[in-house]
């Protein structure tokens, strides 16, 4: 029944007063006593605070491995569908709580764009969600490979509007190889899109006709239809393979 969930989810994913005059006043003709002289008093002016700008660390190297010891500016987390944002925390492993059914997030890492690279990560889901993995992100669109309880799927995604997502599967099979937890990797090498769960290669698809050639690395979890979900990253690796 999951498997069958997991299928429909991701071919559903697509705002001047005028003032009276005033009354002449006539000045009193009484004489009035001089005024003393001014008092010259001495202020010392009170220092006022300035912000402190937070430097932004330096960039990883091109590959490079993310523990997720401590939060990462150079991850840039969005979400699709949904009623409720996720809450993304960054404490020894990226952890995804989902707060309402039906959602999508996207986490790019925005350092660096490749061409061929590997993207690999160690992660788990809860059973009524997917884990995925993200290859030549750009405004053109991104590939996704998701697993989630004995199936697999390699998606083209691409944006409709700000947090509107349409994806179109490549493929979508059942493979006992699959669970929800464990290593996973999406080689993505000029034409052709490689898929593993641990060393076992799943698929090896040519893309030519969608058309990305170069682009961000990053992750992706979901939460089923009427159910929630928590996903957790114990880290993510970019490298050449």
């Amino acid at each position: 029944m999951k498997k069958n969930i997991l299928i429909g989810f991701l071919l559903l994913l697509t705002s001047a007063c005028t003032m009276p005059a005033a009354t002449p006043q006539v000045e009193s003709t009484s004489t009035q006593t001089p005024l003393p002289p001014p008092t010259t008093v001495s202020v010392t002016p009170s220092l006022v605070p300035t912000e402190t700008t937070v430097p932004t660390p330096e960039p990883p190297p091109l590959y490079f491995t993310d523990e997720f010891v401590s939060s990462d500016p150079y991850w840039q987390f969005t979400q699709a569908a949904g009623s409720s944002a996720p809450v993304i925390d960054f404490n020894g492993s990226l952890q995804i709580d989902f707060k309402s059914p039906d959602t999508w997030m996207i986490g790019i890492h925005t350092a660096h764009t490749y061409e061929n690279v590997l993207v690999a990560a160690k992660a788990d889901i809860s059973p009524d969600g997917s884990i995925g993995l993200i290859c030549r992100y750009s405004e053109d669109g991104w590939y996704e490979f998701n697993i989630s309880n004995g199936v697999y799927s390699l998606l083209f995604g691409s944006w409709l509007a700000p947090g509107v997502a349409k994806y179109v599967p490549i493929i979508i099979e059942e493979n006992s190889a699959v669970s929800n937890s464990g290593e996973f990797s999406l080689f993505c090498e000029d034409t052709f899109l490689r898929a593993y769960a641990g060393e076992k290669l799943l698929r090896n698809i040519d893309v030519t006709n969608y058309g990305l050639t170069e682009g961000n690395a990053g992750v992706a979890a979901a939460s089923f239809v009427d159910t929630l979900a928590s996903a957790a990253f114990e880290w993510f690796t970019v490298s050449e393979k």
